[in-house]
């Protein structure tokens, strides 16, 4: 019964989102004790006074309020507990929670001193020398001003983290603030806005935007609360916004973020609670417009911005994905909870490490790395927690791999990239085909399917043995006949960045072990030369050029063209140089090739160099949310022209015309 009865209460309790409104509760609640205190003359208690026991347990518990309904680790019944929990976990620093745990050992033993001496319930400290003196003794201490010492000492540091957990984080408004909160309260025309935004150093331009979000449905319809800290959030965002660089952008950015999380409370305390992530939010909101609409979609996220130092931090992904494992271990047959769990874990990372590349921490290749490490770590959880649900399964666990291909494979994932995956088992079990096709099929729809917190990874499975009309999964032995006898070249310029993702890691091994075999048999070096320079052919002709534009992917001189060249090379070349079968991406083969006497080096170089500038403004357009590749190709004269001496050097003319493919072709 109990345990019922824990189950019903523990949502109210723990809510689902990080609940930051929770601040405003024990704030006022521990007003309400101290005005007692003061009242009733108990600055000696040890519990209720400054110092005491109660803000001890008021700082673990605004913790475990806030974040118990994500982290059940936190939902401790016992003050040391959540305080260790939350040192853990690095929501305390370790020597503030070290610091806690021994005040509040020391005030427990004080506090039973003090009941022991009195035989009462008490936590008052004793007026008189006798029982001071007693309880000094209790303690093993020589005398009362000793004790009394410590007593102070405890309470003092007690008291200075309880005001820095719970102090009021909003300065006053300063003169200019005010001006401009009175101005959204009485936005009734776009021209006294303009007038108003313009005297701040915004573009008047935006006075529309702002009328229309004061005058709006969404903040009409939003329950008074929720009114309120609006009204107070909206002078913070211009200051905000005032500093940055792009402060137009940014306060549109930041208008339309308190508009899509309006109606949820706890978002808006965040920002008001932590003026810092705020100040953090529209940085970042106005350098990436894909940024901004990533928060307005998973505000979750927005915890991230919290401590600047974790923001920076490099993933530590072993430790990463163990806490997530744990969670997911806690939420067992509960599917919808679990692929959420997934998502805020995908979506916080995510923006964490495209954060780390937008502030300049981490380079380009770094943050593909990571993206592609997290993609991977995800992939093993989603196997995992279908399988330990599976119905039917024969093993404890299955001797199946995801191979991964293409951006993924190649460890040159972005953000917006989907995955290339194909399934593998080596299972000779009778039910094993059936198996893990229902396990391929649930693994999919956990990846793919739109929860309340978005989607976790689209998925794209047509790299596959026979494409569409293949098996969803296929055995390892099927995989390598295919690829050894009925293979089409396009499909072994894909398998060159093909790796083992997820799954058993065994099997992982063999499939690179295959991947190596097959791309190291020889080859005639003019039929695998004509028929990448056909497939290129089609893909030009499937894309057009536009006039004046660039396209840094599908143009001449532009992405493609360095990674068939590279890929040529290792269809070509690896017999002989087995060194290109490593799977180290396109920047580092190409200076391997390099090495081996396959190019020019100073060609080599410059190419290099093209292809890494290429790739850095393909992630600012996506950054900024547009969806093509293309720029301006005026000053993309000479990298484009590196690319194409590298191609000329190794794959000679492209034919104006190519005869139709035969058979299935890839998506271009």
């Amino acid at each position: 019964m109990l345990q019922k009865l824990n189950l019903i209460v523990q949502p109210f309790v723990y809510r689902k989102y990080l609940d930051f409104s929770a601040f405003d509760a024990l704030r006022d609640l521990h007003r309400q004790i101290r005005a007692e205190v003061t009242r009733r003359d108990l600055q000696d208690n040890i519990k209720l006074g400054p110092g005491g026991i109660r803000e001890i347990e008021f700082i673990a518990q605004i913790f475990q309020l806030i974040r118990g309904g994500r982290d059940a680790d936190l939902r401790e019944r016992s003050t040391r507990g959540a305080l260790q929990s939350l040192a853990d976990r690095g929501r305390l620093p370790g020597d503030t929670a070290a610091m806690l745990l021994a005040a509040y050992d020391f005030l427990r033993r004080l506090e039973h001193a003090l009941q022991y001496v009195d035989d009462a319930q008490t936590q008052q400290l004793p007026p008189q020398a006798e029982g001071r003196a007693r309880v000094a003794r209790l303690m093993r201490y020589t005398d009362w001003d000793s004790l009394a010492e410590d007593i102070t000492l405890w309470r003092g540091r007690v008291s200075t983290v309880f005001e820095t957990v719970f102090e009021d984080r909003n300065p006053p408004p300063e003169a200019d603030d005010a001006a401009l909160a009175q101005l959204w309260h009485r936005c009734a025309d776009a021209g006294t806005c303009a007038e108003a935004l313009a005297g701040r150093g915004f573009d008047p331009a935006l006075a529309e935007r702002l009328l229309a979000a004061r005058q709006g449905s969404r903040y009409r319809t939003l329950s008074a609360n929720a009114q309120a800290r609006v009204d107070a959030l909206v002078p913070l965002l211009a200051r905000a916004a005032q500093t940055v660089e792009r402060r137009d952008a940014a306060l549109a950015a930041l208008l339309d973020l308190i508009e899509a999380i309006g109606g949820r409370v706890a978002y808006l305390a965040l920002l008001q609670e932590h003026p810092p992530a705020l100040q953090r939010v529209a940085q970042l909101v106005s350098a990436s417009t894909w940024l901004a609409q990533y928060l307005n979609q998973h505000p979750i996220v927005l915890d991230e911005l919290l401590d600047p130092r974790s923001l920076a931090q490099p993933p530590d992904w072993p430790t990463l994905f163990a806490r997530l494992r744990g969670e997911l271990n806690q939420l067992t047959g509960d599917t919808e909870a679990a692929m959420d769990a997934l998502r805020h874990f995908r979506h916080a990372q995510t923006f964490r490490l495209v954060a780390q590349g937008l502030t300049g921490l981490v380079s380009l290749e770094h943050l593909a790395d990571g993206l592609s490490a997290l993609a991977d770590g995800v992939m093993q959880q989603v196997i995992d927690s279908v399988w330990a649900d599976l119905r039917g399964r024969h093993r404890e666990q299955p001797l199946v791999s995801v191979i991964g291909y293409g951006k993924l494979g190649g460890k040159e994932l972005s953000f917006a990239s989907d995955l290339d995956l194909v399934w593998v088992h080596d299972d000779a079990s009778n039910e094993a085909g059936e198996v893990y096709s229902r396990l391929v099929q649930r693994c999919n729809s956990w990846l793919n399917r739109m929860t309340a917190a978005g989607v976790l990874y689209e998925t794209d499975l047509r790299l596959r043995p026979d494409g569409d009309a293949g098996l969803l999964v296929c055995n390892l032995a099927h995989w390598r006949d295919y690829l050894h006898q009925r293979a089409w070249t396009w499909e072994l310029q894909a398998l060159t960045r093909a790796r083992a993702v997820a799954g058993d890691a065994d099997l992982g091994r063999r499939i690179e072990a295959v991947r190596r075999e097959i791309l190291a048999l020889p080859r005639n070096a003019d039929t695998t030369r004509d028929d990448i320079v056909a497939m290129r052919r089609r893909m030009l002709d499937a894309h057009r050029p536009q006039d004046g534009v660039f396209n840094l992917k599908q143009d001449r001189g532009g992405i493609i063209d360095t990674e068939f060249v590279v890929q040529y090379w290792i269809l070509v070349h690896s017999h002989r140089h087995p060194e290109l079968l490593d799977n180290l991406g396109t920047l580092a083969l190409l200076e391997r090739a390099a090495g081996l006497g396959l190019i020019d080096p100073a060609l080599a170089a410059a190419s290099r160099d093209a292809y890494r500038e290429f790739r850095q403004q393909q992630h600012l357009l996506r950054l900024n949310a547009q969806g093509s590749s293309n720029v301006p190709a005026a000053g993309w004269e000479a990298q484009r022209e590196a690319v194409q001496r590298l191609w000329d050097a190794v794959l000679g003319e492209l034919p104006d015309a190519v005869e139709p493919l035969r058979g299935r072709a890839p998506s271009t």
